[in-house]
């Protein structure tokens, strides 16, 4: 049921511990499944489902969508420090984020960060999808960089940078996996039914990448803006 999968994850998060997903999996059937989880989650970690963060995406437009309300503790301002939360993993996505106008149309972005953890002892790349949607599709935490005011771009030019510690910068162009972020809003609203000043970020540039406790990250999206977050 969503109940048990729902507390197993509150109590993997207040524990600092990782779930087994083979031991859940008769349990999580459908999206319906799935989401049900978050909701749960979302009212045990006291955010209930009136969070202003989310994350939106999917690999594709052939497939689902995919959407989570986020824990606004892990929400942080660039220069943001989530030294003080507690990762499993910490894996490192370039997004481009939103921010609804009255009309629910994008009237600012930002460059943002996400760090994906995962509940799961499998891990965002081992764990069944519907696990990884369940555990607000493995996310960790956001750092936000500074809005600025919203305009159409040829994102299929759109440049990315990303430094991760002493690492060389790893450089990509045109590498959203929708082609444009924009194209997940219609899918987003319907599910989120969101209010205006929602934030949603949108889907990562440059895959999963990875990072240690201590790492500075730093994402530079060229015309838009950067975001750091110290691991």
């Amino acid at each position: 049921m969503a109940e048990d999968i729902a507390d197993a994850l509150v109590r993997a998060r207040r524990e600092q511990s990782t779930l087994d997903a083979e031991q859940y999996a008769p349990q999580l059937q459908t999206a319906a499944d799935a989401y049900a989880v978050q909701r749960r989650v979302a009212q045990a970690l006291g955010y209930g489902g009136d969070s202003r963060f989310w994350k939106s995406g999917g690999p594709s437009r052939e497939v689902p969508l995919t959407h989570a309300a986020l824990p606004p503790a892990g929400v942080r301002t660039s220069p943001a420090d989530v030294r003080d939360l507690h990762f499993n993993l910490r894996l490192i996505e370039a997004e481009v984020a939103f921010r609804l106008g009255a009309d629910l149309q994008p009237e600012a972005m930002c460059v943002s960060i996400e760090v994906v953890d995962s509940r799961w002892q499998q891990g965002p790349q081992g764990a069944p999808a519907l696990h990884k949607l369940a555990d607000l599709q493995s996310h960790g935490a956001l750092a936000l960089g500074q809005w600025v005011p919203y305009a159409p771009r040829d994102w299929s030019r759109q440049k990315c940078q990303v430094f991760i510690g002493d690492a060389a910068p790893r450089e990509f162009t045109g590498t959203h996996l929708l082609g444009e972020p924009e194209w997940l809003l219609p899918a987003f609203k319907r599910h989120a039914n969101p209010q205006p000043g929602t934030i949603v970020t949108t889907g990562t540039w440059c895959g999963v990448l990875p990072a240690q406790a201590g790492d500075r990250v730093r994402v530079v999206f060229e015309g838009i803006g950067e975001s750091v977050v110290q691991l």
